[in-house]
Formats: structure tokens, C-alpha cells, sequence
């Protein structure tokens, strides 16, 4: 019965300790509520740009929502269809964010 008791409470650590590993994981490491801020707001101007809310902005769209995503189209739409997505101009802000 005791070792019963003693594998039961090995196991109750064990879950505890992975609940709590995955609460940490899934926070995004180093994110700066500045950052956060920025991240936001690009959704929202996404969000409005996007007129036809197919998550795919066109050349089109851009101009008339999102001047500096129309201004570096070519670079982000790095897959050659014709639009951009979201992770995709994420992507290109990062990147040139570190260049910086």
C-alpha cells in the first residue's frame, strides 16, 4: 500500500510540474510589451486592409491600407502568389527589426 502511495504522489509531481512547463513554453520568450503593442497593431491594420478577410492581402489592398507593406510587396511576398499574409510581413518586421 505505501509503495502504491509513494508511486501515486510521483506521478501527481510528474503531471504538476508538466502543467507547469507548458504554461512557461507557450509563453513567448523575450516579447516586450512594446513589441506585443506593435504585433496588435499590425493585426488590426491586417485586420482593416484586408477587404475581402480571405487572410491574403494583395498589392491592391496594401496601397490603399498598409503604404509600407505595398512599399516592400516584393520582398515580403517571398512565395511569388501575388498577396501576403500575416507571418509573412510578421517575418519581414523581424527581420529587418534585428538588422536595425
Amino acid at each position: 500500500m505505501r509503495k502504491i502511495l509513494v508511486i501515486l504522489a510521483a506521478c501527481a509531481a510528474c503531471v504538476t510540474s508538466n502543467a507547469a512547463f507548458a504554461q512557461t513554453a507557450t509563453q513567448p520568450m523575450g516579447a516586450s510589451p512594446r513589441v506585443e503593442h506593435a504585433l496588435g497593431q499590425l493585426q488590426t491594420r491586417f485586420s482593416s486592409a484586408n477587404t475581402t478577410h480571405d487572410g491574403k492581402l494583395t498589392r491592391e489592398q496594401a496601397t490603399t491600407g498598409m503604404p509600407m507593406v505595398a512599399k516592400h510587396f516584393d520582398e515580403i511576398d517571398t512565395q511569388k502568389n501575388g498577396y501576403v499574409t500575416l507571418p509573412q510581413i510578421e517575418a519581414f518586421m523581424r527581420e529587418h527589426a534585428a538588422q536595425r
